[in-house]
């Protein structure tokens, strides 16, 4: 079953245009980005190395991750050459690199910009999880954005935010730890059947994907089947997440929330929100096609959604961008249940407010209308 926008969605030029690698993969005509990380080999064991070792094999065979990615780019590299091409795979490559970073990056951990320092091994982070990878849900998600549906929908457990209006607060928030405990293998297989049967790609949300991000990685290294890879996050992670999710994500799907600090802090209890997340946006842009989310938040019109339009119409390339403003709020966790303390969001948003911020959109040049 697939949505009739989904299906002619793909007839509008301006969104071919702007997700044509993303396109690509998931018609398979090319090799989605963890494939072609996985091809590239290394010398040396990444398993046994330290972290600074580990970034200079990777800097070392990043050389050749780009030049095979540019060349996929550019349509010289198809899905059906690179299978005939890389029919063997090395014994340890970039993706192995990645996934050796990860686990490193985890214990203690700083995979987002919290950077808890906390192994979670052996207590809970601030993200609420352990180091094990719970998975709440997974299915043909529908009600994503049309060039995305049928997207293939993981929902992890867990979440580095505390958002007061969250609707997953029962597995972001309250019961983060209580859903299926997947390893790599088991991740690798749940991703196969949804592509089989017929998901467009892989979406990682939760939650927040972030603090899942080890077990993620590895389990690239057992997916046998071409598909691309989403990237459904709140973007608060750190420099060096990044520098790991570059390899493998094709389709970047932030949420991109707040127009400044002060709102983050009252309402998702973040820290540095603004420059973290603008920071994370400039590195994502340039390595991988993305549709922004953006949230309209009653009463929140001029101080966040101005703000976000601005900044993105001034930052980023609007000729290679999708962004979706979204007019599905409403009241849950705990505005619904303490409205007082946050009277501006204790009520669905006006026509009214969604109506001026999109106008203020077409107003800067920014594309939004054709994947709502």
């Amino acid at each position: 079953m697939v949505r009739p926008d989904a299906v002619y969605v793909w007839s509008d030029e301006e969104v071919r245009k702007r997700l044509s690698w993303y396109y690509g993969v998931m018609t398979n005509e090319l090799p989605a980005k963890f494939m072609i990380a996985r091809v590239v080999e290394v010398d040396e064991n990444p398993y046994s190395l330290d972290y600074d070792s580990l970034t200079d094999v990777k800097r070392r065979a990043k050389k050749e991750f780009e030049k095979l990615f540019n060349q996929a780019r550019s349509g010289r590299l198809t899905f059906d050459i690179f299978a005939r091409e890389f029919k063997e795979r090395p014994r340890y490559s970039l993706l192995d690199v990645d996934a050796a970073l990860a686990r490193l990056l985890s214990k203690p951990c700083r995979l987002c910009e919290r950077r808890c320092m906390i192994d979670r091994s052996k207590r809970i982070g601030a993200c609420r999880l352990d180091d094990k990878v719970y998975v709440h849900s997974w299915f043909h998600h529908l009600g994503e954005e049309a060039p995305l549906v049928p997207s293939g929908t993981i929902f992890y457990g867990g979440c580095n935010f505390s958002c007061v209006y969250c609707q997953n607060y029962d597995i972001s928030q309250v019961v983060p730890r209580y859903g299926e405990v997947v390893d790599a293998r088991r991740l690798a297989w749940i991703q196969r059947m949804l592509r089989m049967h017929g998901a467009r790609n892989i979406n990682h949300v939760g939650g927040e994907p972030t603090p899942n991000l080890p077990i993620i990685v590895e389990s690239l290294l057992y997916l046998d089947v071409n598909v691309p890879h989403i990237w459904n996050s709140n973007m608060y992670m750190t420099v060096e997440t990044m520098d790991i999710l570059v390899d493998i994500i094709d389709l970047w799907l932030p949420d991109f929330k707040y127009g400044n600090n002060k709102c983050a802090m009252r309402l998702s209890a973040v820290p540095r929100y603004f420059e973290v997340v603008t920071r994370n946006l400039r590195i994502a842009v340039e390595s991988g096609d993305m549709i922004i989310r953006h949230l309209v938040l009653p009463g929140h019109v001029e101080c966040c959604s101005i703000k976000v339009l601005e900044w993105i119409a001034a930052n980023l390339p609007l000729d290679r961008i999708l962004v979706n403003i979204m007019d599905q709020y409403r009241p849950e966790h705990l505005v619904a249940k303490y409205p007082k303390r946050w009277p501006e969001l204790a009520r669905p948003v006006y026509r009214e407010e969604v109506d001026r911020v999109c106008a203020y959109a077409k107003r800067l040049g920014i594309i939004y209308e054709p994947v709502s």
